[in-house]
């Protein structure tokens, strides 16, 4: 229960003794202060790594094709590698249990668009239905390609939530024409791309409209598809390396050869990064351990202090009639408050100073270094526990000093 005259006694001891106070306050607050900040910047780094992956599905695998560096079965080097629509077919048809979403791509750079007044160059991809799972892409408004729009070879197109403000400024998109390199499209739909700016200022449309206007025959650029999420990551690997063997061998390129064609898992950037993040967790963990321990070591060092220093005020105390659980319970509930408040002001300080500097911290690739309420606060109250323990011990013994011992110790 509250007892006013117990606080009452317990903030004037705590005034009259500010140096002794004061010290056992930034013990603790440093500790928990240093706590934060390595988290917080430990967590910076975990959001650099999750930053690079967020454009895409973590289970992603994009084909691309380039040049062949060496000779094969009397064919040429330098030769270039084209995918065709029977590549499409071909691979949904060999790996068709392996494969979540699939999409061929047509690409087109640098292709104008215009809305009135304004213009401005933007990349444009033809796509399947399939690709929006694939970027990761969030609908704002409207709707993505749709299967009918490829039958149809529609003249529609979804546009990046940027390309909506750069060309519409203030007005919605939606339903509005645009031109893209003097032919007039419809917006479907707006998006938004975890991926950052760039990936909002992709126009998208069907991409046998894309074929129909950018290439002359049925050549596209590249496949981008997710595996099974039943998959695991070395299942997932060995899916795409035998992937781009069967395609090496339809195409006659050499096995040997890296240029001729690519085939990006981000599965495997997902392995490395979770074997990073699990070494850096371990760093950090010890790490803060090592801060939590050194922070208990100097609470019980002040602690022992305090109570040796205060030894014939307790004699005092216990010659007016004061019982040990008294005695012990007043120490206690000291400790336990300097604790818990300084615990708080460190926690406070350290959440200040994350947010403060957060923005600098990006070209060390630190992006938004914070820390969960939860870790922080379990930090706290190992503290408290400490300081608990710590003020206990030290009590206990100078509770058990008699009363003319305790007047006579120097």
């Amino acid at each position: 229960m509250f007892d006013l005259d117990r606080w009452t006694e317990i903030f004037q001891t705590l005034s009259k003794n500010k140096l002794r106070t004061a010290l056992s306050g930034f013990t603790i607050a440093f500790a928990i202060l240093l706590f934060t900040l390595l988290f917080g910047i430990g967590n910076g780094l975990k959001h650099t790594f999750e930053k690079q992956f967020a454009g895409d599905a973590q289970n992603s695998v994009y084909i691309r094709s380039g040049k062949t560096t060496k000779p094969y079965k009397g064919l040429q080097s330098g030769r270039k590698v084209q995918f065709k629509n029977e590549d499409t077919k071909f691979i949904n048809e060999q790996f068709e249990k392996n494969i979540q979403f699939f999409s061929p791509n047509i690409e087109r750079f640098n292709v104008r668009a215009i809305y009135k007044g304004e213009q401005n160059n933007y990349t444009v991809r033809g796509v399947y239905p399939d690709y929006q799972p694939l970027e990761s892409a969030v609908m704002i408004e409207g709707r993505f390609i749709s299967v009918l729009d490829l039958k149809k070879r529609a003249k529609v197109v979804a546009i990046g939530k940027l390309v909506e403000e750069d060309l519409f400024k203030n007005f919605p998109a939606l339903g509005r024409n645009i031109s893209l390199d003097g032919i007039s499209y419809r917006v479907i739909g707006v998006f938004s791309d975890p991926g950052g700016d760039n990936d909002e200022r992709y126009i998208y449309m069907p991409f046998s409209t894309a074929q129909g206007m950018y290439r002359s025959n049925d050549e596209l650029d590249q496949f981008g598809l997710t595996f099974n999420p039943a998959l695991n990551v070395d299942k997932a690997l060995a899916f795409t390396n035998l992937l781009e063997k069967v395609l090496k061998e339809k195409h006659q390129v050499d096995p040997r050869d890296q240029s001729a064609l690519r085939v990006q898992n981000y599965a495997e950037g997902t392995k490395n990064v979770q074997q990073f993040m699990t070494v850096l967790n371990i760093i950090i963990l010890f790490i803060g351990i090592g801060t939590l321990i050194a922070g208990i070591i100097g609470i019980s060092n002040i602690m022992v202090y305090i109570v040796k220093e205060r030894t014939k005020e307790l004699g005092i105390r216990k010659a007016l009639g004061a019982t040990p659980q008294s005695i012990i319970g007043m120490i206690m509930m000291e400790s336990i408050f300097v604790t818990a408040l300084a615990g708080y002001a460190g926690l406070m300080i350290g959440v200040f100073t994350l947010k403060a500097i957060g923005s600098s911290l990006e070209k060390y690739f630190i992006v938004n270094p914070s820390v969960e309420t939860y870790v922080v606060v379990g930090a706290t109250i190992i503290l408290i526990i400490a300081g608990t323990i710590a003020g206990y011990i030290p009590a206990k013994r100078a509770s058990s000093i008699k009363p003319i011992e305790a007047l006579n110790d120097q």
